[in-house]
C-alpha cells in the first residue's frame, strides 16, 4: 500500500478482537496506518507480534494478517482465549504522534474494557506508554504489583518493526511468560528494547517468577510470585476478511 493510500485511515479506528472465554488481553499502544486500513491488529509487514505469538506456542499456526484477519484465524484465537485491543483506538503513523491526553482517555478506556471482559491476564505492549497513559513513571517491564482492573497485568515491549532491539525470539519469550508456557526471563540484555517508539527511556528490573502449569488444554497457567518484591522481568480497508483457527 503507498503512503499516500495509508493517510487516508489517520485517526481511523480497528475492531477489538475479543470473545467469550477471554484469558489472556494483548494490548497495543495505538493501531498503525496499514493495521487500520486491513482492520486487523499487528497488521503492517514485518511487526514481529504474529510470529513471535506462534514461536511461543500461543497459536498453532503463523498468522498473517497483513491483509486482514481470516475468519478462521479470528475464531482460533477466540477459542484459545486471546484477544486484542489498543490503549488508544485510533489510527495514527507513529505512536509518538499520541498525546498525553489521548493515552490518558486510553487508559480509562482500557481499565473498563478489562473490567466489563473480564480477562485473566492484561499485557501492554509498550512500557512508555504504558507509563505515561497510567502516571506510573516508575514502572518496569514484567508482572506488575499493580492491577489493572483487578486482573493480573504485564507490559512487555512494543513489537513494532520500529522497535530495533527487541527481536522475535525475545518476544517470544516475553509472550510465553505472559501466558504461562515457561518461566519468565526476558532474552534480551538490551533496557532498550521496551523502548516502545513513545519518547522515553525504559528499564527493566526485578526478580523471575516461578510457573505452575495448569494441565494442557488451557492457554493460561498459574502464576506463582516469587519471594522477592517487586515487578517481575518479562522477558484499502475492508471489513470483509482474506480467507485462513487451542493452546495444547
Amino acid at each position: 500500500m503507498k503512503r499516500a493510500e495509508l493517510e487516508r485511515f489517520n485517526g481511523a479506528t480497528v475492531d477489538d478482537l475479543i470473545g467469550p472465554g477471554l484469558k489472556l488481553l494483548f494490548v497495543g499502544i495505538n493501531p498503525g496506518l496499514w493495521t487500520a486500513a486491513v482492520n486487523a491488529h499487528f497488521a503492517r509487514p514485518g511487526n514481529r507480534f504474529w510470529p513471535a505469538l506462534h514461536r511461543a506456542g500461543i497459536t498453532d499456526r503463523l498468522i498473517d494478517a497483513s491483509r486482514g484477519m481470516l475468519p478462521a484465524d479470528h475464531d482460533h484465537l477466540v477459542e484459545r482465549g486471546v484477544g486484542i485491543t489498543n490503549i488508544v483506538p485510533t489510527a495514527s503513523a507513529r505512536a509518538d504522534e499520541l498525546t498525553k491526553t489521548e493515552l490518558t482517555a486510553g487508559a480509562a478506556r482500557l481499565d473498563q474494557t478489562v473490567a466489563t471482559y473480564r480477562p485473566t491476564i492484561v499485557a501492554v505492549l509498550g512500557l512508555t506508554a504504558y507509563r505515561q497513559a497510567f502516571g506510573r513513571a516508575a514502572a518496569a517491564a514484567g508482572r506488575q504489583a499493580e492491577r489493572l482492573a483487578d486482573t493480573e497485568l504485564w507490559i512487555a515491549p512494543n513489537p513494532s518493526g520500529l522497535n530495533a532491539h527487541a527481536t522475535v525470539d525475545s518476544l517470544a519469550a516475553d509472550y510465553a511468560a505472559i501466558a504461562g508456557r515457561r518461566e519468565s526471563t526476558c532474552t534480551t540484555s538490551d533496557p532498550q528494547a521496551y523502548n516502545d517508539g513513545v519518547a522515553g527511556r525504559a528499564s527493566v528490573t526485578g526478580p523471575p517468577s516461578v510457573i505452575d502449569c495448569k494441565p494442557a488444554s488451557t492457554i493460561i497457567c498459574a502464576i506463582r510470585p516469587s519471594q522477592a518484591d517487586g515487578p517481575v522481568t518479562a522477558p484499502a480497508r475492508s471489513d470483509a476478511t482474506h480467507a485462513s483457527a487451542s493452546i495444547t
